[in-house]
């Protein structure tokens, strides 16, 4: 919303500095983003009286004209049509910056040299007559700036408004907010209406047949009018808030709607066809050509202004070609209406239009402002159109708006906001935004908000009100009595998100899928019925049929995550997600909920480059990222065993391992069975893993443990055993462990091997031991020792062999 101060200054006397203003609108609500002087580009505007006119010698349609401006003369190529000799007219030199941003340069024209340039009404932002020169009348001063000759001394601000506070959206809103904080009262502008002639219930009509969309229309009629531009002083209040003025009729609609915020509408009133008004909704399909020539076809909830016959108007947004206001029109139907924000909104959106009218019927006008504004418009044209007055005036009210009584309590209002405020002080605020306040008792007030202020409807509203009028920075700081105790992070949330981090750092994405699945899931993962995952829980109402159910495993949603990516040729993804699964339980109690993650893995293991070729992952790369994870978390004794791994009927058996820690199952890894891949038309193998975060979190160390870094050197050991192949290479490995041998620092497998000449039912294992002392160097002997003696225990434990 822009305002102009001169034109502010005729409702409420403005004595405070255009600084201190801006800072009083801003903290009482009123944002200003910007204070903008209107005629400093016009400085180099001086007043020149042309003495002589030539024609120019290269061009018949331009001509030399010698300007006095006061200690010299000027030449100037102008090509105005009413330049004549003996006529004052604002003359700009170079370095004058006009209204539209151009910036004037001295240049020849035409081979003649031009000091500067004669202007227009339209040039400087005066008027809209670009048909020639400005021509002054009077005896001017020659050489005076053309600013200080015509008092052009006005300032602009860019206001940023609120949406709920639509009662600003005009001259008097504003003058009311600067009366308030500045304790003056507002000027209206009086209207006093000559008396007419006939009457307007004779000879007009006015129906409302969708009264819930138009509560309120009001309508007068002016007669005998003359269309033309509208005296100086009107275009020049259109033109300071950037409204482009057209005639003195739509102008004063404009004018009007600015000053009060009640937007008009004028309609020739000899193209209204049987001499009525009616407000009903638009016909499924109908079509409308608006004022801006452009045909719209409207549904059935958009609310239309109609003739007797066919429909003249967009209501509340734009109007009609077949009624606008033309150079030949003689008598003017002035509407004044009501409308419901929601109606105006949603046309408007839906048929792409947006009008400075629609913007103020979209947050609510004044329902008692309708007739105020109609009055003021109709004085208008009687003044500066010279048309007659019918008498009488059309008002269909079918739903007035109720008085809203507020009751409001100081001490509420006092525990609120943090404030001490007394009765006296709460019922001076309010009062000076026109608030009617009756005083019940000593905590008490009835409040009745003005009809212009359709935000204000409750108490809340109210004590908002005192805030803003009172002085945000006059409310103290207070600091709450309670004394602010630290409390640890909730531990399972801690875990959680510490596990979600690691994945992450393991170059794995997060996904987030529905808890609701589709009940065709436990079949694509072929489970059995006696499936403990089989146990779903339907949903009464679900979003959709593939929603029918609760998730019992997150593997569905990575692998419908993993088609719609597959489908978008990204081949390779690293996913996992963290939720909760539900299992149905066997009585009618809540089902059980059990926290989960599962990861996948597809594709390539890195990308290939110059270096080397890209490698299909597998199977000890899902397993390695979840030892990765338990090595995050400081787990330790994970083991990976094929116990009743091969039970799982979504994995590929032989390639599915049981993730225990302490020997208590938490998870599985392994790879997804061929039949679920084809379910889910995937072609290249996938890896999986699952895991209870519950169990998990148990196993989970509160504290860490450091041990000193041991200074003495390590030495190691190699051992290749030929044992069967069912023997798993883990419990080898934890064979070592549990000898409790205390220079054994760790242990890893390096190679497995089977095939000629190792026995078909046998496999050859090798894995390196390293031994380490934290108090002296070992030998060689005392190390040959221990080794062998841990060998012996292998080779007796698992019926092994030395290789041949």
């Amino acid at each position: 919303m822009k305002a102009s101060i001169s034109w502010l200054k005729e409702y409420v006397p403005i004595e405070m500095d255009i600084d201190a203003l801006a800072d009083g609108l801003t903290m009482a609500g009123l944002e200003v983003d910007g204070v903008l002087p209107r005629y400093e580009g016009l400085d180099p505007v001086v007043i020149g009286k042309i003495v002589d006119v030539q024609p120019h010698p290269h061009s018949a349609e331009l001509k030399i004209c010698d300007v006095d401006v006061g200690d010299r003369h000027a030449s100037i190529v102008c090509g105005a049509p009413n330049v004549t000799a003996g006529v004052f007219a604002p003359l700009a030199f170079p370095g004058t910056r006009f209204p539209d941003g151009f910036v004037l340069e001295g240049k020849d024209i035409h081979g003649v040299p031009s000091d500067g340039m004669l202007c227009s009404e339209a040039e400087l932002g005066l008027g809209a007559d670009d048909s020639g020169i400005m021509i002054l009348d009077g005896d001017r001063s020659i050489g005076e700036p053309l600013t200080t000759a015509l008092g052009l001394s006005d300032t602009v601000l860019d206001i940023d408004l609120t949406p709920n506070r639509a009662d600003c959206l005009s001259m008097l809103g504003i003058a009311r907010e600067i009366a308030a904080f500045g304790n003056v009262h507002v000027r209206y502008p009086a209207t006093h209406l000559p008396e007419g002639k006939g009457r307007l219930a004779d000879i007009a009509a006015v129906t409302i047949e969708a009264p819930d969309h138009c509560p309120r229309y009001g309508a007068r009629l002016v007669e005998d009018i003359t269309v033309a531009p509208s005296p100086f002083w009107l275009q020049d209040r259109l033109l300071s808030i950037g409204l482009r003025p057209i005639n003195n009729i739509v102008d004063i609609t404009n004018f009007v709607m600015m000053e009060t915020g009640q937007p008009l509408h004028a309609f020739d009133f000899n193209h209204l066809n049987q001499s009525k008004i009616v407000v009903r909704l638009a016909h499924e399909g109908e079509s409308f050509t608006t004022i801006d020539r452009k045909e719209h076809s409207l549904t059935g909830d958009m609310l239309m202004i109609c003739d007797g016959e066919k429909p003249v108007a967009l209501a509340g947004i734009m109007g009609g070609l077949n009624s606008e206001i033309e150079a030949g029109s003689t008598s003017v139907l002035i509407e004044s209406a009501c409308f419901n924000p929601v109606t105006i909104r949603r046309a408007a959106k839906r048929l792409g239009l947006s009008s400075e009218a629609s913007h103020r019927f979209e947050r609510g006008v004044d329902p008692d402002g309708t007739i105020i504004a109609l009055n003021r418009a109709a004085q208008l044209m009687v003044d500066i159109a010279g048309g007659t007055l019918t008498e009488g005036l059309i008002d269909q009210h079918p739903k007035p708006i109720e008085i809203r009584k507020i009751p409001l309590s100081i001490r509420a209002v006092n525990r609120f906001l943090g404030t001490d405020l007394d009765l006296a002080a709460a019922e001076a605020l309010l009062t000076s935004i026109e608030c009617k306040v009756d005083v019940l008792d000593d905590d008490r007030l009835e409040v009745v908000p003005p009809s212009f202020r359709i935000d204000i409807k409750q108490s809340v509203d109210l004590m908002e009100e005192i805030a803003r009028l009172w002085g945000y920075n006059n409310i103290l700081t207070t600091y709450p009595s309670v004394i602010a105790e630290a409390r640890p992070l909730n531990k399972g949330l801690y875990q959680r998100d510490r596990a979600k981090d690691i994945m992450v750092g393991l170059g794995f994405t997060e996904t987030i899928n529905y808890s609701f699945i589709d009940p065709a899931s436990c079949d694509r993962l072929q489970l059995e019925p006696d499936d403990r995952l089989a146990n779903t829980v339907s949903i009464l109402n679900p979003l959709s049929e593939d929603q029918a159910i609760l998730r019992s495993s997150l593997i569905p949603g990575l692998l419908d995550t993993t088609c719609r990516n597959i489908a978008q040729q990204v081949k390779t993804l690293k996913l996992f997600e963290v939720g909760k699964i539900f299992i149905k339980t066997r009585t009618d109690l809540q089902p059980e909920e059990i926290e989960m993650m599962a990861g996948l893995w597809t594709g390539t293991r890195e990308d290939g480059s110059w270096y080397g070729r890209e490698t299909a992952c597998d199977f000890y790369d899902i397993k390695g990222v979840v030892e990765g994870l338990f090595d995050g978390l400081d787990i330790g004794s994970v083991a990976f065993t094929r116990s009743l791994a091969d039970r799982c009927r979504y994995t590929r058996p032989g390639h599915t391992a049981e993730i225990r820690i302490n020997d208590e199952r938490v998870g599985l890894v392994g790879e997804l069975h061929a039949g679920v891949r084809k379910n889910y038309d995937l072609n290249p193998p996938i890896f999986i893993f699952e895991i209870d975060l519950g169990r998990v979190a148990a196993h989970i160390p509160d504290q860490k443990q450091s041990v000193p870094v041991s200074t003495f050197p390590a030495t190691s050991r190699d051992v290749t055993l030929i044992v069967d192949r069912v023997v798993e290479s883990q419990a080898i490995l934890d064979h070592v462990r549990n000898a409790d041998e205390e220079l054994v620092e760790s242990l890893h497998f390096f190679d497995v091997f089977d095939g000629d000449p190792i026995p078909p039912s046998k496999k050859s294992i090798s894995f390196r031991i390293t031994y380490r002392s934290r108090s002296e160097t070992l030998e060689d002997d005392r190390i040959n020792d221990i080794h062998g003696v841990l060998t012996e225990k292998l080779l007796d434990a698992f019926d092994a062999a030395f290789p041949t």
